[in-house]
């Protein structure tokens, strides 16, 4: 028997229950499943969130001078995360968030992961709160230094919109922020990401990403004038200002003046590309009130999830995951990295 304390001899009688097979009964009392007990499952399965599996192996030897297989901690790794998931909806976080101070954040991406099938889409959504910072202006976006978020909660699956709509619409109502007035959504300008937010979250003010709307004048402005040209400069700079400052009708001001100064021998295409793209986003363009108010404009907070949650566990050289493991296990790597951890084992 692998313990806490490490491997051990265990000797005592099985009494024999028709229907339940050979038990011990103070089994459960003693943490003890199988091979592992509790607390050594523990400290496997967290050496499997942040390694992979065969370093966790390399790792835990040389802490604990343990001899465990790697695939007995894949195993146990996997099992966990799947408990975690089914205990979720009586999860404690929930109470905590509600308590927690700031306003509801919810942001929704996707990450790559390399799975049996292929190359396969992993969506996240994050939940969290944040408080307000200071104010700032138009000039300080990019400046200015946020709280971090109070609580978080992290979900994520390989699967169809609809299926992952429903996700976040469960996650949604167990975090009591579905009708709330103080949602905010942050996305980038996939569709998919708010057309998943009009059905779960109809209520919410949606914000596309600044760094992403920035992108995208920027690429209008050189497709028209060219890469690195002075031509390109000084327009660029002006229509990032006008889009952060006015919102919608800024960049439909610059959009018109730079039409207008336009030399006739170049191809506008790709300026009314970007005015028909933004045209989808009218609402999600009011970034100077968000700044005036402290709050945020980007959704870098979810790309740090992906890279965090899911690039460094999951995109380790040769590995190849099976696309129904990729989801539990980014929650539960995503768990341990909060308070809720300890709840998860005390409830074990």
């Amino acid at each position: 028997m692998t313990t806490a304390l490490g491997p051990v001899q265990l000797d005592r009688e099985y009494s024999w229950c028709r229907g339940h097979g050979g038990t011990f009964r103070a089994d459960h009392a003693l943490g003890i499943e199988g091979f592992l007990t509790r607390q050594a499952t523990r400290l496997l399965v967290l050496a499997g969130v942040e390694h992979s599996f065969a370093r966790a192996q390399q790792v835990v030897a040389e802490f604990c001078g343990w001899q465990v297989d790697d695939e007995v901690i894949r195993q146990a790794t996997h099992a966990q995360a799947k408990r975690a998931a089914a205990a979720r909806p009586g999860r404690g976080d929930a109470g905590r968030f509600a308590t927690a101070k700031g306003a509801v954040e919810v942001l929704i991406d996707a990450g790559k992961v390399n799975t049996r099938d292929g190359w396969r889409d992993v969506k996240v959504g994050l939940f969290c709160k944040r408080e307000a910072g200071a104010s700032a202006t138009p000039e300080e976006w990019d400046t200015r230094t946020l709280p971090g978020p109070t609580v978080r909660t992290v979900r994520a699956a390989i699967e169809g919109c609809g299926a992952f709509g429903t996700r976040l619409r469960e996650e949604s109502d167990r975090l009591g922020v579905t009708t709330a007035r103080d949602v905010t959504v942050l996305g980038d300008g996939a569709e998919w990401i708010w057309n998943l937010a009009s059905d779960h979250g109809p209520q919410a003010a949606g914000v596309l990403d600044v760094y992403h709307a920035l992108e995208h004048v920027g690429d209008a402005v050189k497709g028209t004038f060219g890469d690195a040209t002075d031509a390109a400069d000084a327009p660029a700079r002006a229509g990032r200002a006008a889009l952060v400052a006015g919102g919608k009708v800024g960049l439909e001001r610059w959009l018109a003046g730079v039409l207008a100064a336009a030399p006739s021998d170049v191809s506008t295409a790709p300026l009314l590309g970007l005015a028909a793209y933004m045209a989808k986003h009218p609402t999600r363009l009011d970034y100077a009130p968000r700044l005036a108010r402290g709050q945020s404009i980007g959704s870098g907070a979810v790309e740090g999830t992906i890279k965090q949650e899911v690039n460094l566990r999951l995109k380790r050289t040769g590995a190849r995951w099976r696309a129904e493991h990729v989801g539990p296990l980014v929650e539960l790597r995503a768990l341990s990295h909060t308070p809720d951890w300890q709840a998860l084992w005390a409830a074990a």
